[in-house]
């Protein structure tokens, strides 16, 4: 797969995985887990770089004497997840055609 393509692919179901509610990062790759596999490195390259973007905030609050981060989406991550909701569509569309069989419409 595409590396650019597949990136976007991850970027929204890290925002899918948060859509809900606020959470963290262990629970977020436990979240995703029966859908797919993601290592803890790749995930935090993620946030970061969907934080950066306006797509999430993150806070820190106590958790059992440990400091946790929680990550919140952001209208912003919103309006990604229905932009992809959208393109998907068009990539359907596209699948359709290129595995289409000949003769057949």
């Amino acid at each position: 797969m595409d590396v650019q393509m597949k990136r976007g692919l991850l970027d929204v179901c890290v925002l899918a995985a948060i859509r809900a509610q606020d959470s963290y990062g262990y629970q977020i790759i436990k979240d995703m887990k029966p859908y797919l596999e993601m290592s803890e490195s790749t995930l935090y390259t993620i946030l970061k770089r969907l934080e950066t973007g306006g797509m999430l905030t993150v806070r820190s609050a106590e958790h059992n004497g440990r400091l946790r981060k929680y990550y919140h989406i952001t209208a912003a991550g919103q309006r990604r997840i229905e932009s992809f909701k959208d393109d998907w569509q068009q990539i359907l569309a596209i699948y359709r055609f290129v595995t289409k069989e000949e003769g057949k419409p």
